[in-house]
């Protein structure tokens, strides 16, 4: 059955009614070349913009960037969610490995992450674990928008 679906009853009749759809996010963002080398300025609007340089010269290369917004993203979700249980943090640092295909396309094949938390006690590890697998599992957007078949592993250090 259709999840978008929902019946109604009444004590005459039964009515089957669509719900709306979820309207999908369109996100857009504008990249300029500098006119030197593999350098590139952009970003959204109204944002300071970064630089992605092909050469890993004047900035992280585009490659680099693909880690630091998996970083980014699961390490945002992961202190919100510890924010929100309750769990103080002092410093959260996310180290990022990526192993990429000797072949072109060269696209990363392996991520390892190593979280490291200051500030949560050992009485914390299983919301900080619960933390991340909900980031990894449900919440980020960036993991999920990457090939299914990445191999993946996390690591989670508390100081």
């Amino acid at each position: 059955m259709n999840s978008n679906l929902r019946t109604m009853s009444s004590s005459d009749s039964v009515v089957t009614v669509a719900a709306a759809a979820p309207k999908p996010l369109v996100k857009h963002v504008a990249l300029r070349w500098s006119g030197e080398g593999l350098c590139f300025e952009g970003g959204p609007e109204g944002v300071t913009p970064s630089v992605v340089d092909g050469g890993s010269k004047a900035g992280p290369s585009p490659m680099d960037h693909l880690l630091l917004a998996f970083a980014g993203c699961m390490g945002a979700d992961v202190l919100d969610i510890l924010n929100k249980s309750r769990v103080p943090i002092g410093q959260l640092e996310v180290d990022v490995m990526g192993t990429r295909a000797p072949t072109p396309p060269r696209r990363f094949v392996a991520i390892e992450m190593v979280f490291r938390l200051n500030g949560a006690s050992d009485s914390d590890r299983p919301k900080v674990e619960r933390a991340l697998n909900l980031s990894r599992k449900t919440y980020c957007s960036v993991l999920h928008s990457l090939r299914p078949d990445l191999e993946l592993s996390f690591e989670i250090r508390m100081d």
